[in-house]
């Protein structure tokens, strides 16, 4: 995480949203995966576009490319300020193996969002 972010969290409940990259006379959306979202624009509209994002996204499908080349669906198991851990998707099995993959922070290109 870049020490010039500057976390914006959710109104009421507190929940971080995301960060806004002071940039020229405006700030950059940044989500919780390190990815920027947005061009500069003014501290008002930037809070607007991190309540809109919200963190949804994070429930979602990813894909994960293996050394192999292969690309594994994956879910993602946690997410902070250090490090992403994606978690291999085992569609709800109890008694699957747990396989996890340490990613680091921000999101790397080797994790994206599931293609369908």
């Amino acid at each position: 995480m870049n020490p010039d972010w500057i976390a914006h969290r959710r109104p009421g409940d507190r929940e971080l949203l995301g960060w806004m990259q002071p940039e020229g006379e405006g700030f950059a959306v940044i989500d919780l995966l390190g990815r920027r979202r947005t061009e500069a624009l003014d501290w008002l509209d930037a809070e607007e576009a991190l309540e809109e994002i919200g963190i949804g996204y994070l429930a979602d499908l990813y894909e994960l490319r293996l050394e192999s080349g292969e690309w594994l669906r994956v879910r993602l198991a946690e997410v902070s300020p250090t490090t992403i851990i994606a978690k291999k998707d085992d569609f709800g099995d109890m008694n699957a193996d747990q396989v996890y993959y340490p990613l680091g922070f921000p999101m790397p290109e080797t994790l994206r969002p599931l293609q369908r």
